[in-house]
Parts: C-alpha cells; sequence; structure tokens
C-alpha cells in the first residue's frame, strides 16, 4: 500500500495539520480494523485516511486515529484529495463522491485548492447551567466567572457538521492562548457528553472569523493543528449566534500556539422554505457548509502488511 505524509491547511510543509494518507491498491479491500489503527498509531498522527477507489471519480475513505475509527476527519480529507490530485488519480476543476461513516460527501478540486461538503449540521445541546459552566472552563485551565466579567455572552454548545464537538468561546486571543486543559478531565466530559473534543475559539480578532484551538484527548489527540469538522461546526454555530450569515467565507486560524498556525476556510448557504430567514429556524431552512483548504506533501513510501 503506499502511503503519504501531508500537511494539510497550509501552503507549506510542517504547517499546518499532518495526516496520513493510505490509498489501497486497485481491487484490494481494506485492511481489518485492528491492522488500520495499528498503521495509524505506527505513523503517529491523529488521523489517518484509507482511501479505496470505487470508480473513476468516487471513492471511500476511512479514517483512523491511534486508538479508534471515527466517522469524518476534515483535515485528513484536504490531505487525501490533495493526494489524490496530486498523484494524477483525480483532475483538477472536477467533483468527485466520498463516502464516508458521515454520510456521501461531495469533493471539489477547484484550482488545486480542496474544498469538501460537511455533513448536515445539527446543534445537539446547548450548556447553560452556571455549575456545568464552571465544571467545562475549569477543565479547559480558565475561569468561567472571569470570562463573564471581560463580557463574554456566547454559551458552549454542541454542533455537529460530521462529528460532535463542544464549540467553546472565550472572551479573548490571550484566554485562548491560556488554555491548558486536564487532560483526563476532559477525557472523562468528552465521554459523558458524548462528542470527540472540545473546539475553543474567539471572535476577538481583526485578521480571521475567530481564532481556534482544539482538543480531543478521548481519542488520543491532545491538541490538533487544523480541524475541519470543528470549524464547519464553528460556521454553523456562528450561523446560529449572529456573527456569521448566509452567504459567508470565513477564515478560521489555528494551530498558533503548537507552532503550526493553519487557515481553514469555509462557506455556508442557507436556502428557506419559509418566509423570515433571518429568523433561524432549522425546520424551515436548509444548510449548507463547505470547509476547505491546501495541503503539501511532505514524504511518500510503501506499507508491507
Amino acid at each position: 500500500m503506499k502511503f503519504y505524509i501531508v500537511d494539510a491547511f497550509t501552503e507549506n510543509v510542517f504547517g499546518g495539520n499532518p495526516a496520513g494518507v493510505v490509498i489501497l491498491p486497485e481491487g484490494a479491500d481494506f485492511p481489518s480494523d485492528e491492522l488500520c489503527v495499528k498503521t495509524a498509531a505506527e505513523l503517529r498522527y491523529s488521523e489517518t485516511a484509507f482511501i479505496k477507489q470505487l470508480a473513476e471519480d468516487e471513492f471511500q475513505v476511512r479514517y483512523f486515529t491511534p486508538a479508534a475509527e471515527v466517522d469524518l476527519c476534515g483535515h485528513a480529507t484536504i490531505a487525501s484529495f490533495k493526494t489524490l490530485y496530486l498523484a494524477g488519480i483525480i483532475k483538477d476543476n472536477t467533483t468527485v463522491m466520498n463516502h464516508t461513516l458521515a454520510g456521501d460527501l461531495n469533493i471539489e478540486i477547484k484550482d488545486g485548492f480542496v474544498l469538501m461538503d460537511m455533513a448536515k449540521p445539527v446543534r445537539i445541546f446547548e450548556i447553560k447551567d452556571e455549575d456545568k459552566l464552571e465544571e467545562l472552563y475549569k477543565v479547559m485551565g480558565i475561569s468561567y466567572q472571569e470570562q463573564k466579567q471581560k463580557g463574554l455572552t456566547l454559551t458552549p454548545q454542541a454542533v455537529s457538521t460530521g462529528l460532535p464537538d463542544i464549540i467553546m468561546p472565550v472572551a479573548t486571543l490571550e484566554d485562548l492562548q491560556a488554555i491548558e486543559p486536564d487532560m483526563k478531565a476532559l477525557s472523562d466530559l468528552s465521554a459523558r457528553y458524548e462528542v470527540v473534543g472540545v473546539h475553543a475559539f474567539t471572535t476577538a480578532c481583526e485578521d480571521a472569523t475567530c481564532h481556534t484551538r482544539n482538543f480531543a484527548p478521548l481519542y488520543d489527540i491532545d491538541e490538533e493543528a487544523a480541524t475541519g469538522t470543528s470549524s464547519g461546526a464553528t460556521t454553523y454555530y456562528g450561523y446560529l449566534n449572529g456573527f456569521v450569515k448566509s452567504g459567508d467565507e470565513c477564515k478560521y486560524i489555528q494551530g498558533e500556539k503548537m507552532g503550526r498556525p493553519s487557515v481553514i476556510l469555509s462557506n455556508i448557504e442557507v436556502e428557506c422554505s419559509a418566509d423570515g430567514c433571518e429568523e433561524f429556524n432549522p425546520e424551515n431552512a436548509e444548510c449548507y457548509i463547505k470547509v476547505g483548504g491546501d495541503a503539501v506533501i511532505l514524504a511518500e513510501g510503501e506499507i508491507h502488511i
């Protein structure tokens, strides 16, 4: 099997978020789940994508962390389809199908840039209880009461565009950088809330829609430099909370604390089936989110299993 190490959501090697990409030989089926997990652990990246080509413009992709399979991974998807493009397997300015456990998603290659459909966005729950808010922010290493004193009015919400995350607002860039989670407590909290992890963000910036940080120790990912699905979820969160509008092009900067700055782009389109769509109601609107980015190949080789 051919494997690649690919930096996603960046134009420069050693930037962005690295992923493993494994392209199965023509006609081959996926290895066992155990072998996929072991391969992901051996490559030592947060996610490794295994790609099976079904037709000229149709692929099935499975995503594995060093601990388990996950339904979808944004940065590994960007890495996968940029690799397929660079390998000459798919052409520029085309749209192909990606079959995932999160659903069938269109992938557009546009001037070498990869845009991926997110799964249907869903707001799962909101954390409003003061005790639960204090618990969450304490686990993340900051004080909720201090955040309120700084003017924070947004509340954490669990949102999914393929994977569920708690989208957690903080007041300032300094607060975002100050986050130092208790990883064991965060892993336990994530399991209890049935989410992948916490995606923290602030809108207190002028160079992007948000600056963000992502933590998923439940899946052996203490921090991630670029998270596509969580950026899609943040776009939907922003729409629900009024700082993103239909038609907006969003820009997220992630990975700065890790020394791997990443740029993740998204867009959102809302189609309403009733009047008054400015007042969002999930029952009268269809919401479509795309997440995109560039990627570069750092290394490639053969896996012998």
